[in-house]
C-alpha cells in the first residue's frame, strides 16, 4: 500500500512538473500577438505609415508552428486564440501600450510619432511597419 501510495504522489508530481502554462503566460507567444496588434493600431490611424503585411501575416503563420513545439495542441491554440476573455486582455494592454507611450485617439500624429519610434529603434512593432 506505501509503495502505492508513493507512486501515485510521484506521479502527480512528474505530473504538475509537466504542466505547460497558460499560452498568455508564454511571453513569446503572447507579446507577439500583443506587438502585431499595436502596429496594427499605429498603421489604422497613421496615414504616413503602413504595414509590412508579408512579414505580418508570416509570423502570425509562425506562431501556430511555434506553439505546437512548444507542446500546445491545435485545440489549446484555438480556444486561446479565439477567446473573447484574451482578445479584451489584449485590447486592454494594447490600450495601456498606446497610452503610456503618448498616443491620442483623436490625434493622429501622435500614432504617427510612436510609429517612427518603434521603425527607428527597429523594436518588433517597428519591423511590422514601414514608412509610406
Amino acid at each position: 500500500m506505501r509503495a502505492m501510495t508513493m507512486a501515485i504522489l510521484l506521479g502527480m508530481t512528474a505530473g504538475a512538473a509537466l504542466a505547460k502554462p497558460h499560452l498568455r503566460d508564454v511571453p513569446e507567444i503572447d507579446g507577439t500577438i500583443l506587438a502585431v496588434g499595436i502596429a496594427d493600431e499605429i498603421r489604422n490611424n497613421c496615414p504616413s505609415i503602413s504595414a509590412r503585411m508579408v512579414k505580418a501575416v508570416l509570423l502570425v503563420n509562425g506562431l501556430k508552428g511555434r506553439a505546437r513545439d512548444l507542446g500546445y495542441s491545435d485545440d489549446e491554440i484555438d480556444a486561446y486564440r479565439k477567446s473573447d476573455v484574451e482578445k479584451s486582455r489584449l485590447l486592454a494592454k494594447r490600450a495601456a501600450y498606446l497610452a503610456a507611450a503618448g498616443v491620442q485617439s483623436d490625434a493622429p500624429e501622435t500614432y504617427c510619432l510612436l510609429g517612427q519610434a518603434e521603425i527607428e529603434k527597429e523594436s518588433q512593432i517597428g519591423a511590422l511597419l514601414r514608412m509610406n
